[in-house]
């Protein structure tokens, strides 16, 4: 969405709540606009839902989780696979 001086800003809507297991797979930190600034990765695992893509992402409070990517767990649309990262604010 355009500011009018010439910037944009990004807004996010929720979708839906939904049950999920959260689980820890590692980390890194790297330096991003200057400064150090740390990386972890998660797996996510939840029931099927249709238009889960890596464009969305996932809160729990007030962390945020970014979908890097999703997959139908033995193609049977049952439960999806989601690989994503939180990253220091």
């Amino acid at each position: 969405m355009a500011t009018g001086a010439g910037g944009f800003t990004t807004s996010w809507a929720g979708v839906a709540d939904l049950w999920a297991a959260l689980t820890p797979t590692g980390g890194s930190e790297g330096v991003e606009a200057g400064r150090i600034a740390g990386k972890r990765a998660y797996e996510i695992v939840l029931r099927y839902r249709a238009g889960v893509r890596p464009a969305m992402r996932f809160r729990l409070g007030s962390r945020i989780f970014e979908i890097l990517t999703v997959t139908d767990m033995g193609e049977r649309h049952r439960w999806l696979r989601c690989l994503c990262e939180e990253r220091d604010l």
